[in-house]
């Protein structure tokens, strides 16, 4: 059994439903204030809302036009412990995207799950499922082990960068980029 097929052992991925955004927005929310602890300032990541962030996802869910695709990782007990969202690449990259490259916008797994193969699960789901030649994605630049974890799934950093910022405090972030699984 390879790292992958004992991953989907412990979770199954499936695309999100409407019923799941209460669930990802907790997850989301608990995933930023353990990844980004120390990388943004503790009281922007304290502030962070599960209330206001479902609330985001309840628009952008319905808004179909945008080509977004959510995706959920379950568990065994059927609770939602993992989130992926991926499309066509975003016109905020300060250097342009490719008119048909995807990005992997947002990879989330709850804190307690980090390290079972979620991750892996969601990322070879989106490969397998991007309808484009490329994916890129945005790493925040201190998070070494959102690094090492894109670099063992096959991303390379590209030598894009980017400045976000978080209650004034700059937060630099690396795209990444790999084939997807149908361009190989």
């Amino acid at each position: 059994m390879n790292a992958t097929d004992a991953a989907e052992a412990r979770c199954s991925v499936r695309e999100m439903t409407e019923s799941d955004i209460d669930a990802v927005a907790a997850v989301r929310v608990s995933a930023w204030r353990h990844a980004y602890a120390g990388l943004m300032p503790k009281a922007y990541l304290d502030g962070l809302s599960v209330a206001a962030f479902a609330e985001q996802r309840r628009e952008a869910f319905a808004d179909r036009s945008s080509g977004v695709t959510d995706l959920v990782a379950v568990g065994p007990d059927g609770s939602v412990i993992g989130w992926a969202s991926f499309g066509p690449a975003t016109t905020t990259d300060p250097e342009g995207a490719a008119p048909d490259e995807g990005e992997l916008s947002a990879l989330y797994a709850r804190p307690d799950v980090i390290g079972t193969g979620v991750g892996r699960a969601l990322v070879a789901e989106v490969l397998r499922r991007a309808p484009y030649p490329a994916v890129r994605l945005w790493v925040v630049e201190g998070n070494a082990r959102a690094r090492r974890f894109y670099e063992r799934a096959g991303f390379s950093p590209d030598g894009g960068t980017l400045v976000e910022y978080a209650d004034g405090s700059p937060v630099p972030e690396l795209r990444y980029r790999r084939a997807a699984a149908a361009a190989r």
